[in-house]
């Protein structure tokens, strides 16, 4: 565990151009080496249910205090100390905007492509900022030099926007989509990894997998397909939307060669922030999505052609990471899981529940889908906002149909009991 020194300096470290103590109040600093300290000396298993940590994480977010919302999964909450980032960094380029922007705000890139880097272990010169997960991967599907009849292996269960772009790929360039129809959940790794195996022949040169499948929260052994995919020179992308900074993980171990995600999910970014990593190698192969005047060339920065966007969110963005680091990503996950099993583990006996999620618990996290008999996804969401004002999304997809839940860290086990009360009342 980092010492209470590489603590400080870190959360001192640049957070885009500006340090993150010096856009958040002394106190909240004080309170978070404070908390740290706590933290520190506490086993694993005891920081997961500290009441004390935990709550003092909820009270750094400014959510309704009525409304329980358990849709995490489309878009987070920030903390508030991203939030005050944000609006500090935008009234500071209200101020003189063509300067502060382009001539200061500009420059905080690369110190804050270096902090993203960091958290996820890989190089700088492979991470280019941009607005969300679909950017970032539409960005390779149509870069990629693809031929009429090159197969490309994706499933039913993937995100529609990036369905879509490979039908426009199909439709345009010729390129052969190869369906798998995944019967979630699936409880074995091996299982998974096989069905993507018997879709490979010699002509699939991309194989598309979702890290975890934002409708159920099923989570896909990325490594073990890029391994198998790999042995017959197949490229990997790789949908990270919902596990960077939900799960435990540095990139390179997944072994894709490209990958995306968006920072306003798990991480409490701004909203409209993402990344995409792309190994530094393979930058060359990707022609950059918009003009650059070196839009085959092996800088990542080509992807952040964009031209004037939200310097303000992008800059909050090394603040979200400073907030995440506080907390530590292996705690963090611990704790939503733990938060996922604490509810579903009170209902799943009652005979009208039903789950759309593995049981195992290496290939879920915070993301469940429940179902109850007799009523549709929509009736659920419905009476759990009208009744009870419980905020969580209507799934209706392929072969997945159920309510998604998702608590973020901000979420108590106390709100999870109002959860459980109103499933218990709806399955009665």
């Amino acid at each position: 565990m980092a010492s209470r020194r590489n603590f400080l300096r870190n959360l001192a470290a640049a957070g885009g151009g500006a340090s993150f103590l010096g856009l958040t109040s002394p106190a909240f600093a004080k309170e978070a080496e404070k908390q740290y300290k706590r933290w520190s000396q506490l086993h694993p298993g005891q920081a997961m249910t500290d009441d004390d940590f935990w709550g003092w994480v909820k009270e750094s977010f400014t959510v309704s205090s009525s409304l329980l919302n358990l849709n995490n999964g489309g878009v987070s909450p920030q903390p508030k100390v991203v939030q005050d980032a944000h609006i500090r960094f935008y009234q500071f380029c209200n101020e003189a905007p063509s300067y502060y922007m382009w001539q200061i705000l500009d420059q905080g890139r690369e110190p804050l492509r270096a902090k993203l880097a960091d958290l996820a272990g890989c190089l700088p010169d492979e991470i280019a900022i941009n607005r969300n997960s679909t950017e970032g991967l539409n960005s390779v599907i149509f870069g990629l030099n693809l031929k009429p009849g090159d197969e490309v292996v994706l499933t039913r269960q993937d995100y529609p926007n990036m369905i879509n772009a490979w039908k426009q790929r199909e439709k345009r360039d010729g390129v052969k989509l190869v369906w798998l129809n995944l019967q979630v959940p699936i409880e074995k790794e091996d299982e998974i990894v096989s069905q993507f195996v018997s879709a490979f022949t010699p002509r699939t040169k991309i194989v598309h997998v979702t890290h975890i499948i934002n409708w159920c929260g099923q989570l896909l052994p990325v490594k073990k397909i890029a391994a198998e995919a790999h042995k017959r020179g197949i490229e990997v992308i790789c949908d990270a939307a919902h596990s960077f900074a939900h799960i435990d993980y540095k990139i390179p171990y997944l072994e894709c060669d490209y990958f995306a995600t968006s920072l306003h999910k798990w991480l409490c970014a701004p909203f409209g922030s993402g990344m995409l990593y792309i190994k530094k190698e393979k930058i060359k192969n990707v022609w950059a999505l918009l003009s650059n005047n070196e839009p085959d060339g092996q800088d990542i920065r080509k992807f952040e052609s964009l031209g004037t966007r939200s310097f303000a969110s992008e800059m909050a963005i090394g603040n979200a990471v400073d907030f995440h680091n506080i907390i530590g990503s292996k705690r963090k996950e611990e704790r939503l899981r733990y938060l996922k099993d604490y509810w579903v583990n009170q209902v799943k006996e009652m005979p009208k529940v039903s789950f759309n999620q593995p049981r195992n618990p290496s290939l879920s996290c915070a993301i469940a889908n429940i179902a109850i008999r007799g009523m549709k996804p929509q009736e659920v969401s419905a009476e759990l906002f009208n009744k009870h004002r419980i905020h969580a999304v209507a799934i209706d997809w392929e072969n997945i149909h159920g309510v998604r839940v998702t608590p973020h860290v901000y979420t108590s086990t106390k709100d999870l009991d109002r959860l459980v009360t109103a499933i218990r009342e709806l399955a009665a």
